[in-house]
């Protein structure tokens, strides 16, 4: 009797998977958990780009889902865990603020796998990911020092975590390296994506004077605040913000992660995937230089493109001594580069920088 129960509950259970697999619930189901529209035009957007190279790569072996404009904490973990409820594989999680969360709903869901972006919490089961995005700033803070007729350069920043502040210690370094009467003024927006906010922000600056607007926030907005105020130069954020060109925006930093995500997807696919920790650039081409306009004077550009093939061959480190902290102290010495200890939790601002660093 006990035999005959064992060998109906295993047809049942083969004519379930049979089932399951004939519905297509045997394809790769891959959840994307987005902290801004996918039409932002920035990160959220490029993020974006990537699923659909993922749709695009696998075709019917995989399917795609994702949440847009799930605000980080509580909201994100309930979506994560939603997902890894409707059978998700694979989950990327595509903003700092969802590094606790993503712990939180992995520790529950030991079989699904979760990429986190821009994060350093890993687990047997989460894996982190990020661009070295400081190497863009540096080009971009060369154009910019180049550029400035003001002398004043403003910066809209999101949050004061480290990838926030690399980005404007390495734009100040390089903008201060070809203009030393050069200055920054930084606003803090304390959001990833409000346009109202970052138009706001880029007006604030205008009016103080900067005629160069670095952004580290993903809307368009100061974008077209700087188009309205004429005379001031951008730079796209995340994605090219091309629709801008040749100005305001004479340049851009631009986030590739199709073939990261391509990657990870067959390695969940193979049986391959382990949890890792990815922090590439302009080199292996997560970063790239978005096009630079022709309202840059043929020499700033070339010396932007010299700095470019540097950045990306590993000859030239955007963090190069000597460089002193904010306070004077010493920090890199003469030809001494940063070890990427320093620069992921990096928590100071370097010589030259006015302002402090936000709690």
């Amino acid at each position: 009797m006990k035999r005959r129960t064992l060998l109906a509950s295993a047809a049942v259970a083969l004519a379930l998977t049979g089932t399951a697999f004939a519905d297509g619930h045997g394809k790769t189901k891959v959840g994307f958990v987005f902290v801004g529209p996918v039409g932002d035009g920035g990160w959220t957007y490029e993020h974006n780009k990537g699923r659909l190279a993922v749709e695009e790569a696998f075709g019917d072996k995989v399917e795609t889902v994702f949440q847009e404009s799930v605000p980080e904490g509580a909201d994100s973990e309930r979506v994560m865990t939603q997902m890894a409820l409707s059978g998700a594989d694979l989950i990327f999680t595509t903003s700092f603020g969802y590094m606790d969360p993503t712990i939180n709903v992995a520790k529950k869901f030991p079989d699904v796998k979760f990429e986190h972006a821009t994060g350093y919490k890993q687990a047997d089961n989460v894996s982190v990911y990020s661009a070295r995005f400081y190497e863009g700033r540096a080009v971009q803070g060369h154009i910019a020092g180049k550029m400035t007729k003001t002398n004043k350069v403003g910066y809209i920043a999101s949050f004061p975590i480290p990838e926030v502040i690399r980005g404007i210690n390495s734009a100040f370094i390089h903008a201060k390296k070809v203009n030393p009467d050069v200055e920054f003024s930084i606003v803090w927006a304390y959001t990833w994506f409000d346009p109202a906010k970052e138009a706001d922000a880029a007006q604030a600056l205008i009016e103080q004077g900067a005629d160069v607007i670095l952004q580290h926030t993903d809307s368009t907005a100061p974008q077209a605040a700087a188009e309205a105020a004429g005379g001031v130069i951008t730079f796209g954020q995340a994605s090219d913000m091309a629709e801008f060109g040749p100005m305001p925006r004479v340049s851009s930093i631009i986030d590739d992660w199709a073939p990261y995500y391509i990657d990870r997807v067959q390695a969940v696919m193979d049986g391959t995937w382990t949890s890792t920790s990815t922090w590439d650039g302009i080199g292996p081409g997560m970063v790239k230089i978005g096009e630079i306009s022709d309202a840059v004077p043929a020499d700033v550009k070339e010396e932007a493109l010299a700095m470019v093939a540097a950045l990306g061959d590993g000859s030239y480190h955007a963090f190069t001594g000597p460089i002193n902290k904010q306070d004077g102290s010493a920090w890199l010495a003469e030809g001494e580069t940063a070890d990427d200890g320093t620069l992921a939790g990096m928590s100071f601002y370097v010589e030259g920088i006015t302002g402090e660093i936000p709690n």
